[in-house]
């Protein structure tokens, strides 16, 4: 049987790669998968795996970093903590749009929040003697569990979709009672679910991480993209949910990737909260040269990293936070596209014989928003990640991201424009006649 895109090429790619199984590749491996095979074909594919962002940047933060450049920063080492009046803007945004008070002193820019989160776990994990161990509510972006193999950290996971509601607290003491987690962290909304907490939720989770002296990593990368509330007026309620008004035992990982389409500068925020940020820890000083949180992590892990974002850069976010604070820029309505394409697709899907699979956000329909969850009767999800790809369709497997859920697939909106929706369409169609109940038609098989 023919399909979209020819078999025997498809094979090939997938064989070329060396892959134990396509299905649980690794975000990048299935990209440059899908990359060569739309080499070798010429066919463009329905790219759903990557979370890159589809829109274009502000111009506010180009124009800001284009005028930083002429002004000869270029040439200067920047403050490896942050330009002064980056760190204020930081520190406005937060107070504007979470609600929480943090000192311009413990706000800094980081190389993309990924590296906010890298050195998160660094210094939580070495904080306290005994206590190493991250616990991560699944499920959740993969590549956070490398970067705790690769610092050689112990963690747990649990998929928190059972555990909604009042079950969470119970479910969160199973692992912090044995005193050695060093830090919990999860997405919020969540990638890839697109789950977001409840103000009950976060208070659990707060209340608990007093409680056991760890620490939450909360993961904002999508921030203010729940499009059910407008979190978009700075100053004013409704604020974004957040951990942070229930411990001060927290650090906030702002990305600029995608609430601000700034994904090629590599910038994102980290918030410390000043009581934290002053906190001493007795197993900081034999990495970081200090037993003080702060300093270990500005002056230890973050010097060793990178010694800081690039000088235009943290202009350009500059330039972009000052008129998202006062209200020039309204990043929200920038973004809203994202859910307006996942309403459309999640119908393309389910009407094609797809399914949802994380369809509840605790007691209410799913949001729409930059990620959606699918899956295919007969299939598990790592099968389904290579029988799509004869379709021209590409996404990942939830296996990968500590999910329960093993028959379903990620899927993120962002590269999928309404001008290709008709594409997509057609290609689930084909896919729906080949596969429905009846048709034993099955490629991964033959």
């Amino acid at each position: 049987m023919h399909t979209p895109i020819e078999q025997k090429l498809v094979k090939q790619e997938i064989e070329k790669m060396g892959l134990d199984s396509v299905g649980l590749a690794s975000i990048r491996e299935l990209n440059r998968i899908v990359n060569n095979i739309e080499t070798a074909t010429g066919q463009q594919f329905i790219r759903m795996e990557m979370g890159v962002p589809g829109l274009p940047p502000p111009k506010i933060a180009v124009d800001a970093e284009i005028a930083a450049l002429k002004q000869g920063v270029g040439s200067k080492y920047p403050p490896f903590d942050g330009i002064p009046q980056l760190k204020t803007e930081i520190s406005t945004f937060v107070k504007n749009f979470v609600d929480v008070d943090i000192p311009a002193e413990s706000c800094f820019p980081t190389v993309g929040s990924m590296q906010g989160c890298y050195m998160a776990m660094m210094c939580c994990a070495r904080r306290t003697r005994k206590k190493d161990r991250i616990l991560f509510i699944d499920p959740g972006f993969p590549v956070n569990k490398l970067q705790a193999r690769v610092l050689g950290l112990p963690y747990a996971h649990f998929d928190v979709y059972e555990y909604r509601g009042a079950k969470l607290g119970p479910k969160l003491e199973t692992y912090l009672e044995k005193n050695d987690v060093a830090a919990i962290m999860y997405s919020n909304p969540n990638n890839p679910a697109w789950i977001c907490f409840t103000e009950k939720e976060l208070e659990i989770i707060g209340s608990l991480a007093t409680r056991y002296d760890c620490i939450v990593m909360e993961d904002l990368a999508y921030f203010g993209m729940d499009f059910r509330q407008n979190y978009s007026v700075p100053g004013h309620p409704p604020f974004i949910p957040s951990v942070a008004r229930f411990t001060d035992n927290y650090i906030l990982l702002i990305s600029s990737s995608k609430s601000f389409s700034l994904a090629g500068q590599r910038i994102g925020m980290t918030a410390i909260p000043e009581k934290l940020f002053h906190s001493t820890g007795n197993n900081l000083k034999p990495f970081f040269g200090s037993d003080r949180f702060g300093y270990a992590y500005i002056f230890g892990a973050m010097y060793a990293l990178s010694s800081g974002v690039s000088h235009s850069n943290q202009y350009g976010l500059y330039g972009l936070l000052k008129a998202v604070n006062s209200g020039e820029f309204n990043f929200v309505d920038h973004v809203k596209e994202y859910g307006d394409r996942a309403f459309a697709m999640k119908q393309m899907f389910t009407q094609n014989g797809f399914t949802i699979v994380y369809d509840m956000d605790d007691d209410q329909p799913i949001a729409d928003g930059f990620y959606f969850t699918i899956a295919y009767p007969g299939f598990t999800g790592v099968e389904l990640v290579e029988e799509l790809l004869y379709y021209g369709i590409s996404a990942i497997s939830l296996t990968t991201t500590g999910s329960d859920r093993h028959e379903g697939l990620r899927a993120c909106v962002s590269l999928t424009g309404e001008e290709r929706f008709g594409e997509l369409a057609d290609r689930l169609a084909r896919f729906q006649a080949d596969h429905a109940e009846g048709n034993d038609f099955k490629i991964i098989h033959t």
